[in-house]
């Protein structure tokens, strides 16, 4: 019985490169944008006593190009990333940038006031202060000594 050992061999690594490859090979035409329909955007989530806030990155999106839908605990993040208007031909080399339209929901744990809902964009950063309904906020009860 002999024992071989091939340190150099990963076949972990042949399949990230062959998924990589068939990736772009199906995904994109070249000379175009890659679009993806139905992709995410990342969010962060901070709660609060009080309110929850919810930072989504949109870089290049106006605020004409977000709806965000609040429902009972349920929020929704849409919207759509246009490709930049072009007129003469271009000799792309790289385009990684993805087009398309984008949808994110997520349920936060406790009920929101969708009537105090607030949303601020700055600097590609949408910013949403979800206050919690009053039923879901703490409640602080004095002890009484009898």
């Amino acid at each position: 019985m002999s024992l071989t050992i091939r340190p150099f061999y990963r076949p972990g690594r042949l399949t990230e490169i062959m998924d990589r490859l068939f990736d772009e090979a199906f995904n994109r035409t070249w000379g175009s944008f890659p679009t993806v329909d139905g992709f995410s955007i990342p969010v962060d989530i901070l709660a609060k006593d009080d309110e929850y806030i919810v930072y989504a990155n949109v870089p290049g999106l106006r605020a004409e190009d977000l709806n965000v839908e609040v429902l009972g605990n349920s929020v929704t993040l849409r919207g759509e990333i246009f490709a930049p208007a072009s007129e003469e031909k271009n000799n792309w080399l790289l385009q990684e940038r993805v087009v398309g339209k984008f949808s994110r929901s997520f349920t936060l744990p406790a009920e929101l006031d969708n009537t105090k809902a607030e949303a601020n964009l700055e600097n590609g950063v949408l910013t949403l202060r979800l206050p919690k309904a009053e039923a879901a906020r703490p409640k602080s009860i004095k002890v009484r000594v009898k």
